[in-house]
């Protein structure tokens, strides 16, 4: 089996639905012909940051002017995709990752540079936008069963599914104090996910911690 990777430019952040329509037009060889995409973008044709892409990764292949795919087997397939997420942002681009249905976009993201997003299903993001956390938390499941946001040294945040809700814990790792929390749906967690990612910490107020 392979895993497969899609890179291309957008003008603006778009969104998972968009993605899988253009990677499904352009990994079948469709031409674009006029035809619109979901929110009226179209991908830029030609754009620079694919050929240096291809040129600096020995697994893409150029599909046109304004795309490259990556494939590797599958048992290489976490060892790749972190640097393809990270060389894609570096060129400009945004990655489709088709196997799990998320799109890393080039904006808006965190304040922190270094914060990794770490799934249970192998994924490591260096500095993830911030939809792409919200909807990589939407794909928690018994095979993919945690979430968490990692600025080492200094703090994480850390989600898991529970029967009723979710797991929710933070901790301060300077202080090397961890809380826990029970919140009842993925929109609680959600939301927190990303006042920590924007350094905000509302989160911590909103909600009864225990120590752990």
């Amino acid at each position: 089996m392979s895993f497969e990777l899609a890179v291309w430019h957008e003008h603006k952040p778009i969104t998972r639905e968009h993605a899988e329509h253009v990677f499904q037009t352009f990994r079948h060889g469709r031409p674009h012909g006029g035809r619109s995409h979901p929110e009226g973008q179209e991908p830029e044709e030609g754009h620079p940051g694919v050929a240096a892409f291809v040129e600096r990764l020995p697994e893409a292949e150029r599909l046109s002017a304004a795309f490259a795919l990556v494939t590797v087997d599958l048992e290489r397939a976490d060892e790749v995709a972190a640097e393809v997420f990270a060389l894609a942002a570096e060129c400009g681009l945004v990655c489709y990752d088709p196997q799990r249905g998320l799109v890393h976009n080039l904006s808006p993201r965190g304040v922190y540079p270094a914060m990794e997003m770490r799934t249970g299903d192998g994924m490591i993001v260096v500095s993830p936008d911030l939809q792409l956390i919200r909807d990589a938390l939407a794909g928690m499941s018994p095979q993919n069963p945690f979430t968490a946001l990692v600025v080492f040294g200094e703090h994480f945040v850390q989600s898991s599914p529970e029967i009723s809700g979710y797991e929710l814990e933070y901790k301060d790792s300077v202080r090397n104090r961890m809380f826990r929390t029970h919140v009842p749906d993925l929109e609680a967690v959600q939301t927190a996910f990303t006042e920590y990612a924007t350094g905000e910490r509302a989160f911590l107020e909103r909600h009864d911690w225990r120590l752990v």
